[in-house]
């Protein structure tokens, strides 16, 4: 497939297309962004945002322009947009009297429910899955083992289900990857 049939194909909603273009323009938009962060976390979720943003308004799209530039433009904007929620956090969090205020921690251990798991490729499968970063682990667990829909995970997440879509996606195909290696 050319990346102006895919894009064509996109326009039409072919989730083919999606996968293609992700991995087709995966590696540019995010080692643009690890230059930019220097943070392989904040690369990875902006790259998950402008792909979400990019496929959300892919109807928007000019074909006069290249397809790289106008991700490329999108994640930049993201950036931006992403840097001046925290400076004005930042100002906000320092302006505040009371500073004894506690904040929730995330816990990130496993669940009950993964301790219960003891099949043997299930618990293979598992490990498999802990080897991805703790929101891929999170996604797959969702998806696959709460049986949560698209809308069910994305109101769970607080994220749209563009990025809840790209974020399995990706979840996928890295988990993929590691059960390929072995």
């Amino acid at each position: 497939m050319e990346v102006k049939e895919a894009i064509a194909k996109a326009k039409q909603n072919d989730q083919m297309a999606f996968n293609f273009l992700l991995d087709t323009f995966w590696n540019d938009v995010y080692g643009f962004q690890l230059k930019r962060t220097e943070n392989e976390n904040d690369a990875e979720d902006i790259s998950i945002q402008t792909f979400s943003k990019a496929f959300d308004k892919i109807a928007t799209y000019d074909e006069s322009y290249v397809f790289k530039t106008w991700l490329i433009t999108i994640s930049k904007n993201i950036h931006i947009d992403l840097l001046r929620k925290r400076k004005s956090s930042i100002t906000s969090t320092t302006n505040r009297e009371d500073d004894n205020e506690f904040y929730n921690i995330i816990d990130e251990s496993p669940s009950p429910e993964d301790k219960l798991i003891t099949e043997q490729n299930l618990a293979k499968l598992l490990r498999d899955i802990k080897k991805l970063q703790p929101h891929y682990q999170e996604i797959i667990n969702l998806r696959y083992f709460q049986e949560l829909s698209y809308k069910e995970i994305s109101e769970q997440l607080q994220e749209p289900i563009n990025n809840v879509k790209v974020k399995l996606l990706r979840a996928k195909k890295l988990l993929a990857e590691i059960i390929t290696k072995k």
